[in-house]
């Protein structure tokens, strides 16, 4: 009765005032002085009026930014994608985004439409918008500096990042000597052009520096916090250095920069000696994400703004403010961790492609034509890369490094991306590089940021072969290793892995591996993500009385992490969960073929090719689904169906081939005193004698714990009176097949590959 009653009130309500609009309406046209009817040519013509209003609205300029923000963002995450898919940082991925959408190919081969697309009265916007990404970007930057590590190590990386600084900024201005007067802008001092060039060559990125740490599993070992600490090190110094030189750029000589480095020096001293406890006392007061309300937010961003604009005042940069505006945040690690979480995502994702975009709009590649100009960019690739990494190299050996560990600091250091880019972009607003140098300057970060990889790549390489190559064995050992997405999956895991090795303890380990999405860690959300990763498998292990191994890293292609963990290290056995995609069972995902991050090109090519069953079909994840093509090992996976003890054991036998489950049917019995019923449903084993003998002599070793079962005493409940099953892949894709009846009373199930 309620509902009519609302739908009267509301049929009354909206048609009574929409009648009276309309009577007001016709009575106030009669207030025109001289009302005009449309003619049939006004009428005719609305169509294009109204296209013309289209036209105006897609060229205003709010229409224009969105659009760019749309199609740099889409292009941006593509290509950082596929960077990370060749296993490069995926900063390369958006530094070529922006070139791609520059004038070097979109502004060539699509003239009219780049003209659209990035309109010269648009670039203003854009501009300012990517200065804003800047700002946030290095305010996380700073908050992202671990100050208490640099001094613990200050010693060692001190000496390695001055070293990488002082030998590349010494070639860099002996480079600018030689080309001084073939590239320098007019009216240029050469002691600008020099110090810039310097800088120029030694700046490294910390940022991708650290990703790339973290990515190979580097960042609890001693150099991987060596590295770090010469990389945050590096930066501090580097933009230091860089205030200083845009102070005598912009001064015009040393002694008229003394009055802006006096000024910085006294802009550091207020902020170290008087704002830092007081947002001490403020972090102390606001740890938690409750505490941490709006008011005190904004006075933080207004912290970082005013030092910004102090900094750009006194002629250092807005950059250098919000840097040190981010490395005095309050040191309680759970606050600068709420705080970056607050503002990475904006700064990263949706703001700093704009900078990367500005920078291609920028970067003019057809400059660099003929012998001379690529004879002056080979030279800028080669002492870049020979100061930076020779530099640092030879620095960490001298402090005590094996060569091996200084030629990896070597590598790193020389990762420059996206902080060379902001320097870059700073000397040419300045006007100390020309274009021509500044694309030179572009592509050499470029390229020094995608040797990163496959230099390590052939450091570790090479000096595996010198002490003999392969993996360290653990004796005979029989070592598990379970990958788990959920903690409530790993728990199921590690239960599972206790049932195979309970009482053998001494001849079998078991590790925990967990990855996380790269570019969701930092140095200060990594320990919070491994805890809260671990927490209930370390709770389940402590009642299994367990030991296990914990491995937790970040990975930008977790699929690929897990086959290289399998196959690289020492494991006999693999064990998965069933996972699901976000779009798994609906008809855009079975159309698609997506998965849960991106459009998956393998299983949609399957899909229709109809191999997709192959692998399980609809049962199977597209992860499990790689995992089990990809891994060499062989390989469990766990399809739970509220999963608890494990005491009674299903085995069904389709073919001969599953005479490899016999081993894991033994341990089973051996370590977790489970009771097997072999299900013979072809009469496989009945007309093979080794198959038989094999079953006899576990039933001899130990009685009642195995025994045969015929098809036909197959039923709901005898299938609900086991905690498991197990079976191999092929026969459960006869199950699929033949069997598709037993889906919905079976217990849990094991799948395995051999």
């Amino acid at each position: 009765m309620s509902k009519i009653r609302n739908l009267l009130f509301y049929i009354v309500t909206i048609g009574g005032f929409s009648a009276l609009i309309y009577f007001v309406i016709s009575k106030g046209r009669l207030l025109q002085s001289d009302p005009m009817p449309l003619t049939t040519d006004d009428q005719q013509s609305s169509w294009g009026h109204f296209v013309d209003a289209v036209e105006h609205n897609v060229s205003y300029p709010v229409a224009i930014l969105l659009l760019q923000i749309i199609v740099i963002i889409l292009v941006a995450r593509m290509l950082s994608f596929l960077c990370r898919k060749i296993g490069q940082p995926g900063v390369i991925g958006e530094i070529v985004a922006g070139i791609i959408l520059g004038p070097s190919l979109l502004g060539t081969y699509f003239p009219e439409f780049s003209a659209f697309l990035f309109p010269a009265s648009s670039l203003g916007n854009l501009s300012v918008l990517s200065q804003v990404g800047l700002v946030l970007f290095m305010f996380v930057v700073g908050m992202e500096l671990d100050l208490g590590v640099l001094r613990n190590k200050a010693h060692e990386a001190v000496v390695i990042s001055h070293a990488s600084i002082i030998l590349p900024f010494a070639l860099g201005v002996i480079l600018a000597y030689f080309i001084f007067q073939s590239t320098a802008p007019a009216h240029i001092h050469f002691i600008s052009y020099a110090l810039f060039i310097g800088i120029s060559m030694s700046i490294t990125a910390f940022p991708v520096l650290a990703r790339i740490v973290q990515e190979r599993g580097l960042t609890k070992t001693k150099l991987g916090s060596l590295v770090i600490t010469c990389a945050a090190a590096d930066d501090i110094t580097a933009w230091c250095i860089l205030a200083a030189v845009i102070a005598v750029v912009k001064a015009g000589s040393l002694l008229s920069a003394g009055y802006t480095i006096l000024l910085a020096i006294a802009y550091v001293g207020i902020m170290l000696r008087f704002v830092r406890p007081f947002l001490r006392r403020i972090g102390d007061m606001y740890s938690n994400k409750e505490g941490l309300s709006k008011p005190i937010v904004g006075i933080f961003f207004i912290m970082l703004l005013v030092s910004s604009w102090t900094t750009e005042v006194i002629g250092i940069h807005a950059l250098f403010g919000a840097f040190m505006a981010g490395a005095i945040m309050p040191p309680n690690l759970k606050f600068r961790n709420i705080f970056i979480e607050k503002v990475e995502d904006v700064a990263l994702v949706l703001l700093l492609p704009l900078f990367f975009v500005f920078t291609g709009l920028r970067t003019q590649v057809g400059l660099i034509s003929g012998p001379a100009a690529w004879e002056l960019f080979a030279a800028v690739v080669a002492v870049a890369v020979t100061g930076k990494f020779l530099g640092s190299a030879l620095a960490a050996r001298f402090v005590g490094q094996s060569w091996q560990n200084s030629l990896t600091i070597g590598a790193l250091m020389n990762t420059r991306g996206l902080m060379e880019l902001i320097a870059l972009n700073i000397g040419y607003d300045l006007g100390v590089i020309s274009p021509e140098m500044f694309a030179i300057l572009v592509l050499m970060a470029l390229i020094t940021t995608f040797m990163t990889g496959p230099a390590l790549e052939l450091i570790q390489r090479l000096f595996h072969k010198q002490a003999g190559g392969g993996i360290v064995r653990r004796g005979d050992k029989y070592n598990v290793l379970i990958s788990f997405g959920n903690p409530y999956t790993g728990q199921l895991l590690v239960r599972l892995a206790n049932v195979l090795t309970r009482k053998s303890k001494d001849s079998a380990t078991v590790t925990a591996l967990h990855l996380s999405p790269g570019n969701e860690l930092n140095q200060f959300n990594a320990v919070e993500f491994e805890s809260d990763s671990f927490q209930f498998i370390h709770k389940e292990a402590e009642r299994l009385k367990q030991d296990f191994t914990p491995l937790f890293q970040p990975a930008h292609d977790i699929d690929a992490e897990i086959t290289e963990v399998a196959n690289t290290g020492d494991f006999d056995l693999l064990l998965v969960g069933i996972g699901q995609s976000v779009f798994e069972g609906t008809t855009l995902g079975k159309i698609l073929g997506f998965t849960s991050r991106v459009i998956n090109p393998e299983r949609l090519y399957d899909s229709l090719k109809g191999t997709d069953k192959l692998f399980g079909g609809g049962i199977f994840d597209e992860r499990t689904k790689h995992i089990l093509k990809s891994v060499r090992i062989p390989t469990g996976v766990l399809i739970d169906k509220d999963l608890n003890l494990v005491n009674h054991i299903i085995v069904p036998i389709f073919e001969a081939d599953d005479s490899f489950l016999l081993f894991y049917m033994q341990k089973l019995i051996q370590n977790g005193e489970v009771v097997i019923s072999v299900l013979d449903t072809s009469g496989i084993i009945r007309n093979n004698t080794a198959f038989k003998e094999s079953i006899r002599a576990i039933e001899l070793a130990a009685p009642q714990h195995i025994n045969l079962v015929e098809d036909h005493r197959i039923d709901k409940a005898f299938l609900n009176g086991h905690d498991l099953m197990l079976i191999s892949l092929d026969s459960w894709k006869k199950v699929l097949d033949s069997r598709s009846i037993w889906l919905s009373d079976t217990p849990s199930v094991l799948i395995v590959k051999p």
